[in-house]
């Protein structure tokens, strides 16, 4: 659990019982989630939900700017999070997909250039992979 996670619910979006179980497991997980984590764990806390109303939740989270969507392994494992939480970046082990979380920015003090100021960079994305302590 993230201790003094203040989340304010998004302007416009209704506050249904689907939509307050997504964002509970999320405020609960110290990690992304993926969809069906997400939904295993409503299910576990003894909820009824359907997948899809599950991802549907998240689109409508992630339209908002409530949560972060990551995508992972060549989109084959899309995480969630919250964007309260800040800037992170994740490792993925290929063998069982188990995520840690880096403790740095690789990127924190790259400073990309462009010609003739062409870009104005607002963000960056890193994957890293490798063998977590258990598969190595």
């Amino acid at each position: 659990m993230r201790d003094g996670l203040n989340i304010k619910w998004p302007e416009g979006l209704k506050r249904t019982k689907a939509r307050e179980c997504v964002l509970s497991v999320l405020k609960d997980s110290n990690r992304p989630l993926s969809a069906m984590e997400i939904f295993e764990e409503i299910e576990g806390r003894g909820h009824t939900i359907w997948l899809s109303t599950v991802y549907r939740v998240l689109d409508a989270f992630e339209e908002k700017g409530l949560v972060i969507k990551t995508s992972l392994l060549n989109n084959e494992l899309t995480l969630y999070d919250l964007k309260a939480t800040g800037h992170r970046h994740y490792a993925v082990c290929v063998e069982c997909h188990k995520i840690v979380t880096m403790t740095n920015c690789p990127m924190k003090d790259f400073k990309p250039s462009f010609k003739d100021d062409e870009i104005e960079v607002i963000g960056h994305k890193v994957e890293v992979y490798g063998y977590c302590k258990d598969c190595r």
